[in-house]
């Protein structure tokens, strides 16, 4: 069999084409994972903020709601330094106390309305994540018990 030999101008720019689409590929692959990675971060960041909050609000008073919102967010009851999660403001913290004293009631903290913001190119866009609850029993109420 005699082939026809086509000259190497036709495929010129063929292999520009190829890198072109698996960087492509490989770039969208790479931000993808990047992105659920923070997402993921957050998450559970989020959740630990409401586990410290209810955790500091269990051992304190019942009217020391700013400093309960402060722990969750700052990690200190001051409100000092930058917020432990990127957003997260005392707004998306809800206290909640039920029959709440010594040794018995609970108190809840919740994070809410918390928009994970995206910092894909192109995509760019937010999700709201969903609410985050810790209930814990009264320990000490911030005062000490009759008996002692």
């Amino acid at each position: 069999m005699n082939w026809i030999k086509l000259p190497k101008s036709n495929e010129r720019g063929a292999t520009l084409v190829e890198f072109a689409i698996a960087a492509s590929v490989f770039m969208v692959a790479m931000f993808a994972v990047l992105e659920f990675g923070r997402l993921l971060w957050v998450h559970n960041a989020l959740s630990d903020a409401a586990r410290r909050g209810a955790r500091y609000a269990s051992v304190h008073s019942m009217t020391d709601g700013t400093g309960i919102k402060n722990v969750a967010v700052y990690g200190n009851p001051e409100g000092t330094g930058n917020p432990l999660v990127t957003d997260l403001t005392t707004a998306n913290v809800q206290v909640a106390y039920d029959l709440f004293d010594v040794n018995r009631g609970t108190v809840s903290v919740s994070i809410t309305n918390y928009q994970f913001q995206f910092v894909v190119p192109i995509i760019g866009t937010t999700i709201t994540m969903p609410a985050y609850n810790t209930t814990l029993t009264g320990e000490s109420a911030g005062r000490l018990p009759a008996s002692l």
